[in-house]
């Protein structure tokens, strides 16, 4: 059994915080461990002995609760001090970063250098302090805050010239920047403002909504929102074909739970209905999202597998032109800490690309914030270089976004998603799109990003994550957008 050992300063995480930390190795691929504090300590215990980086949401002055990841740790007998270490990581990721991006070109401002140098400076004060002393405790905070400060500005600037020299060779970037129309058309009002921000919709294209009863299907919604689509100009993304969870599977089908083989059958039917019925109108396929933390019908791993290939393979020999794609939630894998499964997101992923089925491109879906079955709130420059890790697979990324407006209870959300008190308003939600959009859009291998909730004022998956609320008022992030877009895309 291997165990690590991190002394806490006083107060500093709630056991909701502990129960949100996890382990990974080289491969950034969580272990299964039991995560426990107690006498002042962070205790975490897991099958595996190899060293490892721990990561944490941790509260940043400034920065609120972000996660952070320590450098790698061997295991040890003596408890590491968790405020050092994560100091000691950030500051690290922050120099190499840095370093990286200098030597193909990028140009730093004095300033980043600057932070740096200064974190380094309150990294090196909190090492030579005595463990747990106010002192070491302050100057670790200073270098982690410093540290993602610099963070901040390293990606604001990668952003900006990785734009310019995307823009060198045309007027405007070809990504798509889009939102999902969700489950009933779209008024007037909210229809006019769609236009001026996006220039693709999300046409679910779902399983439970359109095959009400076997082989009984309503196509009345998807057939008028992929003609208005189409009618004005926007590209179409439809899907998910297959999402597979309450949301996405039809009720009936639960009769068929222990017997794959019809599950897999209905599937292919409607898939191959979908298909023939719309080929030619969609710009892009989302054959199936969620497929990696999916909980329904007991389905196993290898099942969700053979469903995720059936579709995309089905898919292609109907339409051999249009993108086919499938989406992963939570990229980074934080689920894997609490529950062993034998694909990691990239390695069901990388399955699906080496089996060459006909797939185009993979979505990451990253609900930000939300807990449980969200994703972690990370640094830019964290999410810049995960992403690029996910880039190492070859095929174009598709980004699938939600951000949550409020923090209070959200009466016709379906998920029971957790935020912590008073830490999102409107405010907070633009200004996450104002640092994170451009930064996607700024990755070359990026072909499009799409907001997956559209209104509060319509049932969704997580609280407040829409861009217009209950009230159908639009909140201050559609305008927001609507600048990106102008700015930056076709």
């Amino acid at each position: 059994m291997g165990l690590m050992r991190f002394v806490l300063p006083p107060d500093r995480i709630s056991e909701e915080t502990a129960q949100q930390t996890y382990l990974s190795g080289v491969d950034r691929v969580p272990w299964p461990a039991k995560v426990r504090q107690g006498n002042g300590e962070l205790v975490i215990e897991r099958t595996a002995s190899d060293s490892a980086n721990l990561y944490i949401p941790w509260q940043v002055e400034g920065h609120g609760l972000v996660t952070l990841s320590t450098g790698t740790l061997m295991e040890r007998p003596d408890p590491y001090y968790l405020p050092l270490e994560l100091a000691r990581g950030k500051t690290g990721q922050v120099r190499n970063q840095l370093a990286d991006w200098r030597m193909i070109g990028l140009v730093v401002p004095p300033e980043v250098q600057q932070k740096v140098a200064d974190a380094t400076v309150y990294l090196s004060r909190s090492a030579v302090e005595p463990q747990g002393t106010p002192a070491a405790v302050e100057q670790a905070d200073l270098a982690i805050r410093t540290a993602l400060d610099a963070a901040n500005l390293l990606a604001g600037c990668y952003t900006e010239q990785a734009i310019s020299i995307r823009r060198r060779n045309a007027n405007k970037l070809s990504s798509f920047l889009g939102a999902d129309l969700g489950v009933s058309l779209l008024d007037d009002y909210t229809a006019r403002e769609f236009l001026q921000t996006f220039s693709a919709g999300g046409v679910p294209v779902s399983w439970r909504e359109v095959e009400t009863g076997e082989e009984t299907f309503s196509w009345d919604i998807s057939d008028k929102q992929i003609q208005w689509c189409v009618t004005h100009g926007l590209r179409v993304c439809a899907g998910p074909m297959l999402q597979l969870d309450s949301r996405g599977v039809p009720d009936w089908l639960s009769l068929y739970e222990e017997d794959f083989d019809s599950v897999l059958a209905f599937a292919t039917a409607f898939v191959e209905a979908a298909v023939t019925r719309y080929r030619g109108k969609v710009d892009v396929w989302i054959c199936a999202s969620r497929v990696n933390t999916a909980k329904i019908l007991s389905l196993t791993e290898e099942e969700k597998v053979r469903l995720s290939a059936r579709a995309i393979e089905l898919t292609r020999s109907i339409d051999p032109q249009t993108p086919i794609v499938v989406s992963f939630d939570q990229p980074w894998g934080e689920y894997l800490g609490r529950k062993e499964m034998d694909f990691p997101p990239l390695h069901f992923a990388d399955a699906l690309v080496r089996a060459n089925l006909g797939l185009s491109g993979l979505m990451l879906e990253l609900n930000v914030g939300y807990m449980p079955d969200g994703t972690l709130l990370r640094d830019p420059l964290e999410v810049s270089r995960h992403l690029d890790y996910w880039s190492m697979l070859g095929v174009p990324l598709y980004i699938s976004l939600c951000v949550p407006s409020e923090s209070h209870a959200d009466p016709l959300a379906l998920k029971q998603a957790r935020l912590p008190a008073g830490s999102w308003g409107p405010k907070a939600q633009q200004a996450w799109i104002q640092r994170y959009v451009p930064l996607l859009l700024a990755k070359p291998y990026v072909h499009g990003v799409l907001w997956n909730q559209l209104r509060d004022s319509e049932p969704h998956d997580f609280p407040h994550g829409g861009l217009f609320d209950l009230r159908r008022h639009p909140k201050p992030a559609l305008r927001l957008l609507a600048s990106i877009r102008t700015a930056h895309l076709k």
